[in-house]
């Protein structure tokens, strides 16, 4: 692996562990020229759904493109790096899952906005004011009305659960 601090292509592994989701691995590596440590998450090569965009054409899936829109949304709030690894995986997963060789570009923005309720509000929000296209004020006033009655990302992930999740 090569360092994205210095180019040298000689790191070494430090530590090694599964991801939260159990699909990526996680390793902590340091430099052996400059000492700067970094974390890489190693996932397999899966063929994902062709995309069809909003014009009809057709794209190959990005994994950095819906990153990138995710964290977006997310830029400068108090959600951790693994949170977001975690949704980009359940995202993927769920990808990889469906019949079709072909998804819209509508049904994975679905996806992305199921996943940022589940992480933060208010990128919620953000994603949600560009993606649903308000129109008016009052468009934003019946989702944050929405919001304000279930408990919050945080509350949600405190909670113990009564009954073991299988996914």
């Amino acid at each position: 692996m090569k360092c994205p601090f210095c180019g040298t292509p000689d790191t070494r592994v430090v530590d090694s562990r599964l991801a939260q989701e159990s699909t990526q691995v996680r390793r902590r590596r340091e430099c052996n020229s400059c000492e700067a440590r970094f974390t890489t998450y190693e996932s397999p090569l899966l063929n994902m759904p062709m995309v069809i965009k909003s014009d009809g054409s057709r794209d190959a899936f990005d994994e950095v493109r819906l990153r990138s829109g995710m964290m977006r949304a997310l830029e400068k709030r108090p959600v951790s790096a693994e949170l977001i690894e975690d949704a980009v995986s359940r995202i993927k997963k769920q990808l990889l899952g469906i019949e079709a060789r072909e998804i819209s570009t509508r049904k994975i923005g679905d996806m992305v906005m199921h996943e940022l309720q589940r992480l933060d509000h208010v990128a919620y929000i953000r994603f949600a004011s560009v993606y649903l296209s308000f129109e008016d004020i009052q468009a934003f006033e019946d989702v944050i009305e929405t919001l304000a009655a279930e408990p919050t990302p945080e509350m949600q992930r405190r909670q113990v659960p009564l009954i073991a999740d299988d996914e």
